[in-house]
This record gives structure tokens, sequence and C-alpha cells, in this order.
């Protein structure tokens, strides 16, 4: 299973060790209905902020050691409670989602990275305390994977959070190539939008690359569903480079067809540290 962010990369995979199967799954699954709280169904932003912050007491309870009567929440107070898993990323995830609702632009990249400090980086800080890799350099490494991932699903989902009213490109930026963040849609797609996505997806892959060599860190096959995950970020850029900015008809995802090039490319390359 997966949450949005990541649904085009291997979660909780047979790939895994079976023992760290069950922990992953339900940090997923709560990020998950965490992430539908804030973006399914016809409820309203109010409602929405209600329901999180409802969701939040809620976690509170839980890893507070009170048996909730919610599977997703009391699977994830037990995970917590046999694993260590630290709590702030918990609740880190559900700011994420909260901020999500009330704020739908951003100035500069600084903005959007702070942002990827909730959204995306507590996710593989949990999970590396499940791999008990723990370090100053792990953690580094990780937040730059993550937040690559997250910038890729950005630029992968550009027209879907456009219909939600958001823009997660840096404002000075747009600017700075001459797009207007405002009129956004097929007929704006030139050389301009190009230029800026080009800039765009080379951060990002340059950011994935960075954190790539904790793959090598990573024991076995840990370390293995870890190179599959940054070898499908990097095939979804290379599909973003193909479309030549069209992403309002026509969204890049990783099909069937692509696996067996990143199963290959994760068995060959070997990351090095910088």
């Amino acid at each position: 299973m997966s949450v949005d962010h990541y649904e085009n990369f291997p979660v909780a995979s047979l790939v895994l060790p079976g023992r760290l199967r069950p922990p992953v799954i339900a940090i997923y699954r709560f990020a998950r209905y965490a992430d539908d709280l804030a973006d399914e169904g016809n409820c309203t932003i109010a409602q929405r902020l209600a329901a999180l912050e409802h969701y939040r007491r809620q976690l509170a309870k839980a890893l507070a050691g009170a048996t909730i009567g919610d599977a997703i929440l009391d699977d994830l107070a037990q995970v917590a409670r046999q694993w260590g898993l630290p709590h702030a990323p918990l609740f880190a995830l559900l700011d994420a989602f909260t901020q999500d609702l009330t704020q739908t632009r951003y100035a500069s990249y600084a903005e959007l990275q702070d942002y990827c400090t909730r959204s995306a980086n507590p996710i593989g800080r949990l999970l590396l305390v499940l791999y008990g890799i723990d370090d100053d350099d792990a953690r580094a490494e990780s937040d730059a994977i993550c937040t690559a991932l997250q910038l890729i699903n950005f630029w992968q989902d550009i027209a879907l959070d456009l219909a939600k009213g958001r823009v997660y490109l840096p404002l000075a930026e747009c600017h700075h190539f001459g797009v207007d963040a405002e009129k956004l849609g097929p007929r704006e797609v030139g050389a301009p939008w190009q230029a800026l996505l080009r800039f765009q997806h080379a951060r990002a892959r340059a950011l994935l690359c960075s954190g790539a060599p904790l793959c090598r860190r990573l024991p076995g096959r840990i370390g293995f569903e870890l190179k599959l995950i940054v070898e499908g970020g990097l095939r979804i850029l290379e599909k973003l480079a193909r479309n030549g900015g069209e992403v309002f008809t026509r969204r890049p995802t990783l099909r069937a067809l692509d696996w067996p090039l990143i199963l290959a490319r994760a068995a060959l390359r070997r990351w090095s540290s910088p």
C-alpha cells in the first residue's frame, strides 16, 4: 500500500524483510488516512481542519497508551511502542496535511523545502528508526531522498493540484522564468514553462542522487528496496522530460513495462558518497 506522495514507489513490498512490513504498513495507513481527511470527499475546509484536529487528539491519546478503538491508530501506537518510534514525525505529517488546506502558494523554494520537512521527510525518519540506522548522515540523506520524491510528485501532479487550487511551484522562480503561476494550463506550455520545469526537474534529480548513497548503507533487502524507490523517482523524471512540459493532459506514471528497467538499474547501479 502507499500514500499519494509515494504512489509510484514500492512501499512495504516483498523485497522488505517480513518483520518490517507490518510496522511500515502501519505508518503508511496512518498517513494515508490523514491525507484522505485533508483531500477526499466533499467536506468544507473548515470541516477538514476540524477532522484533522480531532485525529491529532486521538493520535496523542493512542500514543499515551489509551485504546482508541480505531484500528489504524491503535495499531500505530503499538508499533511505536514496540519499535521505539519518535512521536514528533507523526504529528509533523498531520501539520503538513493541515498546511495543504491553509497554504496554497509558496513564495520561494525555501518555503517549499520547509513544507517538505513535514510532508515527506518524517516518513524517512521513521523508517530509519525501523531499519536501525539513524545517525546524522543517514538522516540528511534520507531527507534528501524524501524531499526529492515530494518534489517529483509535485511536478507530476501539477494539473491535479491546480484543480484543488494549489500551486507548489515557487512563485519567485516562476517570475524568474517568465511564467505566470495564476495562468497555468495547456495553452501556457511554451519555452518559458519548459525552462522552468527543466530547472525544477534538474534540482529534484540532484537532490535524489545526493541522498542515494544511503542505499549502500542500508543492509541487504532494505537497501535494495530504497534503490527501487530512487530508481523509480529517476524514471518518473525521465518521463517528465519527454513530456516537454505537457503535464496538463498527460500525467506520467510508472507502468508494468517500467519495472524491469527499474529492477535492472537498481541491481547494477552503484551509488557512492560524493
